[in-house]
């Protein structure tokens, strides 16, 4: 019995002596990171002010932007490729015209895709729904068609010439017209 009373006392000792060692080591911790930060002189020369900011917010500042500038760059090859499926799909558009002088059902399909397409290229651009132009486009299915795929192909040409960091209005304007002619193509589709 004699030696479990030894042995807490011998830790009671300890305690006694650890827990004002462990409350002093934390508290000087605690003050020293409140402390605030000592001024320059004003006799020294004044360093850069990248120098002065904490080194981490820079890091992490850079690192925001290598990912801004990544997902940037995604977007623009993006909407390349929706460009370059947008002329794919009014060739198949523009032979299958040209063969039948009407569309199927498959080419039905591809006009609702080249909607999309379209009104994704235009919301990549900066540009959003607006008012449509009724007056400018013609009543006939043909006419409709070939200004159709006129446009399809400039406006894909317009969003691959056009660099990332660009809003191009022209590519804005382009593209809203292609959506009204694509309404007007439907409308007027002879049903089959």
């Amino acid at each position: 019995m004699k030696r479990k009373s030894n042995a807490v006392t011998v830790a009671c000792r300890a305690f006694r002596w650890l827990l004002p060692l462990a409350i002093l080591v934390s508290a000087s911790a605690v003050a020293l990171a409140q402390a605030p930060r000592a001024t320059p002189d004003p006799g020294l020369p004044k360093l850069n002010r990248q120098d002065d900011s904490d080194p981490m917010t820079s890091i992490e500042e850079e690192m925001r932007a290598k990912r801004a500038i990544k997902f940037a760059e995604k977007e623009y090859q993006e909407n390349i490729e929706r460009a370059r499926e947008l002329a794919d799909l009014g060739s198949k558009l523009g032979e299958s015209f040209k063969k039948n002088e009407r569309f199927d059902r498959e080419d039905l399909k591809r006009l609702d895709r080249l909607e999309k397409l379209t009104k994704a290229i235009r919301s990549a651009a900066g540009g959003s729904e607006n008012e449509k132009d009724v007056d400018r486009y013609s009543v006939s299915f043909t006419v409709n068609v070939n200004k159709l795929l006129d446009v399809v192909d400039s406006l894909a040409k317009r969003v691959e010439k056009t660099p990332r960091h660009v809003i191009s209005a022209a590519v804005i304007d382009e593209a809203n017209v292609l959506l009204e002619l694509i309404r007007r193509v439907r409308e007027f589709s002879p049903k089959a």
